[in-house]
């Protein structure tokens, strides 16, 4: 009960603080975020009907280049290891439905670095063999690289998509 003023005014700064990170962008807008380019554009609109309401459907393409001389990478020590920190940005849509299994925002990720493995085994009769297997050996964001992502939200009948982008990097 004595942490309870504590704990009220740090998830109130932590909720601020990822809403202040975050910057609007409109369809044909480019913003730099920490040595980053995002572009967001859209790339088709139609009306739907669910439901008995009407929704305008969205495909958007967004993108982001390392414009730094920066190179992010996430070296791998062993396998399997569990990796859930290897997105760069991400764009909310705020307005989106997520309706008829479509998205509500677009992570964009860096790049997995696979690597051929070669390993000898006996199989089931016996016989040794050599196989070949492709692993994850790191993920990377060089500096000039480009990644992009489609997406297709749907938003109320009349209205744009309200997108937002953060850093999570």
């Amino acid at each position: 009960m004595k942490n309870l003023p504590f704990l009220i005014s740090f998830t109130i700064s932590v909720l601020f603080g990822t809403w202040v990170n975050a910057q609007k962008i409109s369809d044909g807008q480019t913003l730099e975020v920490n040595g980053m380019s995002i572009t967001f554009n859209i790339l088709n609109k139609e009306s739907v009907e669910s439901g008995g309401k009407s929704y305008d459907r969205y495909k958007v393409s967004a993108s982001v280049k390392n414009t730094s001389d920066k190179s992010y990478t996430i070296r791998l020590s062993s396998f399997p290891q569990i990796v859930s920190n290897i997105g760069l940005v991400e764009l909310d849509c705020i307005n989106a439905t997520g309706a008829r299994l479509t998205s509500k925002k677009i992570e964009l990720k860096m790049k997995a670095q696979m690597i051929n493995v070669t390993y000898s085994a006996y199989d089931k009769s016996g016989k040794f063999i050599t196989s070949t297997i492709p692993v994850t050996g790191s993920y990377y964001f060089d500096p000039g690289d480009t990644i992009s992502d489609n997406a297709i939200f749907i938003v109320p009948q009349g209205e744009k998509p309200d997108v937002s982008v953060r850093s999570l990097r």
